[in-house]
């Protein structure tokens, strides 16, 4: 190997560093915790090593965002795939998305909630963010009517997704009823 790999090898290494240990502390105490210093600490390299991998906070949050995309893409995939049906893999689609907020409520903040720098619903889009939502569409495409915009379709579905684990989390909605609501949506999706 030459020094030039094993150098960007550590790089690449320090950058997940980064990542992980960003992630980590917004999930044990909120992204208003991370900061670089206490990163700089958290993974033991000074804060100048840092701002060589990132430009600051708003970059580590994009990174960890489009990180959180390819996690939210396999756990979609994964749930839709698995299904016996087109009507199951729906309704296995928007379980998958509810477990991910529920579980990792500080990434599905910064993919979803936090102002980060990232071009969203374009096709300079990151393939992570890409993927996800084509997991979305790929859960919606056997409902699709012909000639029915896929597209808006899927953002149509997201938003309601979306607003409903936004609610709930906000405690506006009681939790205990999320199953039927979720029921509720896929009759109107799935119709």
């Amino acid at each position: 190997m030459s020094i030039q790999a094993r150098r960007e090898r550590e790089r690449a290494e320090r950058e997940k560093l980064i990542i992980t240990a960003a992630c980590e502390l917004a999930e044990a105490e909120g992204w208003e915790a991370v900061t670089t210093r206490r990163l700089a600490e958290r993974i033991e390299y000074s804060q100048p090593v840092l701002y060589s991998h990132f430009k600051g906070k708003g970059a580590i949050m994009a990174a960890v965002a489009v990180e959180g995309c390819v996690i939210l893409a396999d756990e979609l995939r994964a749930a839709r795939t698995a299904a016996p049906d087109a009507g199951s893999a729906l309704a296995a689609v928007g379980a998958a998305y509810t477990a991910f907020a529920e579980r990792r409520p500080a990434l599905y903040d910064v993919i979803f909630s936090q102002n980060v720098d990232l071009p969203f619903a374009t096709p300079e889009a990151p393939a992570a963010l890409h993927a996800a939502f084509g997991e979305l569409v790929e859960g919606l495409r056997p409902h699709a009517g012909d000639g029915e915009d896929l597209g808006l379709l899927t953002e149509t579905y997201w938003a309601a997704l979306h607003g409903l684990v936004t609610l709930m989390r906000g405690k506006r909605l009681p939790a205990e009823q999320h199953e039927r609501r979720l029921e509720l949506l896929l009759k109107r999706f799935a119709a």
